[in-house]
């Protein structure tokens, strides 16, 4: 059983940028696809962004395109997201989450299919 330590959040004026982190432990973590969610107050965890085993693909959600990059170093059991361009509606607790993944290229956006999470890392962003 893995498990995941976010860090890295924190206050942000709009437009600013933040690195996330997510270190692993407890399990083999490249046999997991691996993600970060958000959850804003009063609304539902949503998809960020995904990744595959091997770190070859990756999936993003609208909103986040061309902003937000997720990265992996499986040498170093980690997991990044870099955010840029940050709104004030990126306000929300990110969560890194760990799916046991049979496929290297597959990525799981649907928060109930996760099998691992960590407790999150609030990042506030101010207008």
């Amino acid at each position: 059983q893995v498990q995941l330590i976010e860090s890295g959040g924190g206050l942000v004026q709009a437009g600013g940028s933040l690195r996330l982190s997510c270190a692993a432990s407890g399990g083999i973590f490249s046999s997991y696809a691996m993600g970060w969610f958000r959850q804003a107050p009063g609304k539902e965890r949503e998809f960020v962004t995904g990744i595959s085993r091997s770190g070859g693909s990756i999936s993003i959600a609208e909103t986040m395109k061309g902003r937000f990059t997720i990265s992996r170093d499986n040498a170093k059991n980690t997991l990044y997201l870099q955010m840029n361009s940050l709104k004030s509606e990126d306000t929300a607790v990110y969560y890194c989450a760990a799916k046991t993944a049979w496929g290297s290229g597959r990525v799981y956006s649907e928060p109930n299919g996760m099998d691992y999470w960590g407790k999150g890392t609030l990042v506030t962003v101010s207008s």
